[in-house]
């Protein structure tokens, strides 16, 4: 089965840091020193490297370190935030990101580190050869194993010299996927051995509908007639062209498509307005490159039936559910697509034989849609909050990167990061229900409505304990550092449900809602609008690898003083929601939990 992952390693993000920083002196060789830090600052990042060193003690960089730009954002006020992948001896340190703030002249304002110890290894000698390392690896994920790769291991509270390598075809992943085994170079242990795709379904999700006799039948609408293509209009030669079209989907109605007509009769499934965000069919392979999905294209520019037999109709829902994603996150924050890089997303529908999943596959860079199990997923799960939550997986990639602290032997992923990174994707994915408002998938807070199951939602985030089947919790509690991730995504989704609508019984569209707290207080909300601008501001500001619950709260608050002030009823409100899921200063656990 294809398992959800440890996301992002600081070795492959070195890869990603051209393609989402500005051109520049940015990308100058990052210095290995505090002399040569400070000898530059002609740029933001320039600024917060130097700064890195000169505060070495609150920002734990150690000598032989070198820090990599990943991200800059610039606020409105002119203050800076630099994000840093680092290395250590040349070695990429994974666990070893950090966030500079800078004030508006450039001054050091802050860190946010995802490592509280000093990251440098007892030794840089390996013990294993690379040969053994891969010898490992393959052996524990049952596949074929590339080039073992010397990293640093920060993560855990230790910093140990290990092996790093991408093991394909794995028999242990859902449809022969690929999986990253960090191995000690020093004894041989396995220190993770991770998917590299995150999937909506869980395997406990799968495991509980299994015990109790249940599959998920999806609701789709009926097929849709008479429908009509529409080209935007084009002289004779002039193609490529944008065109609009027209989609019958499973799960949204009638959507009008952004197409690219290619010839007068002639019409492709890729959105030019969107950065060339396109659609393929996977034609029922494991396919992980989307150059060898095959293209869609149509003659009279209408896709689809709105049943699963035409292999166009699955196509709609995911090309009309990415679209809206993307318009979401720039309408909302003026991000430039998954990676805010001006690039298109990309998706693969009918992925693989009987899946019954979606994912977000890293290293496809896109979304993968199965067309079920035929069994406990009778349809392609290519529904719009699926979507916007693994997209939403895209972008925490992307910025802090939120990893699980451990992952079992079935897959399953467990710890408050990891809890946290998959609260983050049902906040959003339900944003961009919002976002899109469509009659046919109303909005609303709830996550897999549509999916046909007994309990007529997945999770929900008003009272996230409704939620049986992953037993989602309501409250923060110490056992919760290391709960499955789903069941413990509900601490941070019912901070942000009562700091965006409050606490208590409301009726919002055709759902009540009724909203509890831990210490019965009562929480008036601030609006969705202000909430999930909090909220992503701590996640692309103030969030690293390492964020917990307690550090989300410390983070939303900073996002909150930075928007509206330390005084205002927005960061009031902030607190008041966190402690409603019992997150509070006062019972902040020790270093290390």
């Amino acid at each position: 089965m294809r398992r959800p992952h440890i996301r992002r390693v600081a070795i492959a993000v070195a890869v990603t840091t051209a393609a989402t920083l500005p051109a520049g002196s940015a990308f100058a060789a990052a210095p290995d020193s505090p002399a040569r830090a400070a000898a530059s600052v002609s740029s933001p990042v320039d600024a917060a490297r130097a700064a890195a060193f000169a505060h070495a003690s609150a920002t734990g960089v150690t000598q032989g370190d070198t820090l990599q730009a990943k991200d800059v954002m610039t606020d409105p006020d002119g203050k800076q935030h630099v994000r840093f992948v680092r290395t250590h001896q040349g070695l990429p340190v994974l666990g070893g990101d950090l966030v500079v703030h800078l004030s508006k002249q450039s001054g050091y304002l802050g860190v946010t580190r995802a490592a509280d110890h000093v990251v440098k290894p007892a030794t840089t000698e390996a013990k294993l050869t690379p040969q053994q390392a891969e010898q490992k690896a393959a052996a524990v994920a049952k596949g074929d194993a590339g080039s073992a790769e010397l990293v640093v291991d920060g993560r855990d509270g230790a910093a140990a010299l290990a092996y790093q390598v991408r093991v394909t075809d794995s028999d242990t992943t859902e449809a022969g996927g690929s999986r990253t085994v960090v191995v000690d170079a020093q004894t041989g242990k396995v220190r993770s051995n991770t998917p590299d795709s995150d999937e909506f379904i869980s395997p406990s999700l799968e495991e509980t509908l299994r015990k109790r006799g249940e599959s998920a039948t999806p609701e789709s609408g009926t097929a849709v007639t008479g429908l009509t293509g529409i080209s935007g209009a084009t002289a004779a030669g002039q193609y490529p062209a944008t065109a609009t079209g027209s989609g019958a989907s499973l799960f949204a109605g009638k959507v009008a498509l952004s197409t690219t007509q290619t010839a007068r009769t002639s019409f492709l499934l890729k959105d030019r307005t969107r950065w060339n965000t396109e659609t393929r069919d996977a034609r029922g392979q494991e396919l992980e490159s989307f150059a060898g999905g095959k293209k869609f294209t149509d003659g009279d520019n209408k896709w689809g039936t709105g049943t699963t037999s035409s292999r166009a109709t699955a196509a709609v829902d995911a090309q009309y559910g990415i679209t809206k994603t993307l318009d979401f996150y720039k309408k909302t924050f003026g991000r430039k697509g998954i990676k805010n890089n001006s690039a298109g997303a990309h998706a693969m529908v009918h992925f693989g034989n009987k899946v019954g999943n979606a994912f977000w596959d890293s290293t496809c860079g896109c979304m993968l849609y199965g067309d079920g199990d035929g069994d406990l997923f009778k349809k392609p799960l290519v529904v719009l909050d699926v979507t916007g939550h693994e997209l939403t997986h895209g972008v925490v990639d992307a910025t802090a990167a939120l990893e699980p602290t451990r992952v079992d032997q079935d897959g399953n992923q467990y710890g408050e990061p990891g809890s946290l990174n998959e609260s983050l994707a049902d906040i959003f994915g339900s944003n961009v229900e919002f976002s899109a408002n469509n009659p046919k998938n109303p909005p609303n807070y709830l996550l897999g409505e549509k999916l046909g199951l007994e309990q007529k939602f997945l999770r929900r985030l008003d009272h996230p304990s409704l939620d049986k089947l992953e037993g989602t919790v309501d409250y923060w509690a110490p056992e919760v550092y290391d709960t499955e991730v789903h069941a413990g995504s509900g601490v941070s989704s019912h901070a942000f449900y009562l700091l965006a609508e409050g606490s208590g019984r409301k009726t919002i569209g055709s759902v009540t809602y009724d909203s509890p707290t831990y210490d019965g207080s009562t929480v008036t909300g601030i609006g969705r609008t202000k909430a999930t601008a909090i909220f992503y501001r701590a996640l692309t500001r103030y969030m690293v690898s390492t964020t917990d619950f307690h550090d989300a709260r410390k983070a939303t608050l900073k996002a909150a003083a930075d928007m509206y002030g330390s005084s205002s009823t927005e960061y009031k409100t902030v607190n008041k929601a966190w402690a409603a899921v019992n997150v509070t200063a006062a019972n902040t656990p020790a270093a290390g939990h």
